[in-house]
């Protein structure tokens, strides 16, 4: 650990190559697949899996809030985390075109707090109306001496029609990246973030706009649900949920590589963190959304398509035969 702020990811605790390590050690001992009906019918690595269901697929993913809870827990104020939970999960089903349609709650905690769990249901209620999911139950688990202070995790279910979803098999080079802006930090590289913070104990300091640190950090990630109308409509290759790892999300929709020669503007949270960590450009779109939380991928024919009806779009790169996801020429991956 260097002195004074950390500068990296890593150095916050979160080492996302080893995470990658890992995930790929677990994943390889997952062999067992269900025989009969209802089988699964995607690989594991994209943002969802899904099984058949006739001429339909339902899709699972699970996602959790993270140390923003940390952010919650020092604010007293856990109404938005439930929104965060939600939209992590909906916005992983939204990339492949699925619709999410129930889900399902789980809260550990070292001690239950009336109070708190009713701010936790109110976010979640909110989350539930803004991506249009019912809520069919939950889970709640006192684990003192397991865990210290409150996680908060959920799981979607989604369907669609199976020749309607969007794997990403269909891109190719010479396609546009079309960027949509993210409503600050969402839910990934709290870790870092807050380290920054609680390195320089800046937490009520005000950005220009005139809000908190504090505030900014906990501000509830954006929810893309307009992604299902856009599919609808429009010719769409692939899509992309901006999550922790910044652009290196990009990977896990082709083998192709992805140029961002005119990225979105970032949001002042992000010029904050960069100049006060002295974080490296890089390290800064290897861990943030950095102000684009999702991204479509398509054919030049439906880039007016996009554009006019998801506001705030616009075009920020393209698809490259050669490899990689590079930034302004800059390579990240």
């Amino acid at each position: 650990m260097s002195n004074g702020p950390p500068r990296t990811y890593r150095e916050a605790g979160v080492d996302i190559d080893l995470e990658a390590e890992a995930i790929s050690a677990l994943v390889g001992n997952l062999t067992f697949r269900r025989e009969g009906r209802f089988r699964m019918v995607s690989p594991v690595g994209h943002f969802a899996g899904f099984v058949e269901f006739g001429k339909h697929v339902l899709a699972l993913t699970v996602d959790g809030v993270g140390t923003k809870m940390k952010v919650a827990e020092r604010l007293q104020n856990w109404t938005t985390v439930g929104i965060d939970c939600m939209a992590m999960n909906v916005n992983d089903l939204y990339v492949m075109n699925i619709e999410p349609v129930a889900f399902v709650d789980y809260i550990a905690a070292d001690s239950l707090s009336v109070e708190r769990m009713a701010q936790i249901g109110a976010g979640l209620n909110e989350g539930a109306r803004q991506a249009n999911v019912s809520i069919v139950g939950g889970e709640t688990a006192t684990l003192k001496g397991l865990v210290s202070g409150l996680d908060l995790a959920g799981t979607c279910l989604g369907i669609q029609l199976r020749d309607k979803v969007i794997s990403g098999d269909e891109i190719l080079p010479g396609d546009a990246i079309i960027g949509v802006p993210s409503s600050g930090i969402h839910s990934n590289g709290l870790s870092l973030a807050r380290s920054i913070v609680e390195s320089l104990d800046a937490w009520e300091e005000r950005l220009s706009s005139g809000r908190t640190i504090a505030l900014e950090l906990l501000a509830p990630t954006r929810i893309y649900r307009e992604a299902l109308l856009v599919a609808a409509e429009t010719e769409v290759h692939g899509m992309c949920h901006i999550t922790g790892g910044g652009l290196l999300n990009f990977r896990r929709l082709s083998q192709y590589g992805f140029d961002i020669t005119d990225p979105l503007p970032s949001h002042e949270i992000f010029t904050w963190l960069r100049e006060m960590g002295g974080i490296g450009m890089v390290e800064m779109y290897r861990t943030f959304n950095m102000g684009m939380g999702y991204a479509y991928i398509v054919p030049e024919c439906s880039v007016n398509s996009v554009l006019s009806r998801v506001e705030g779009s616009r075009v920020v790169g393209r698809v490259s035969a050669d490899p990689g996801v590079r930034l302004e020429g800059t390579t990240i991956l």
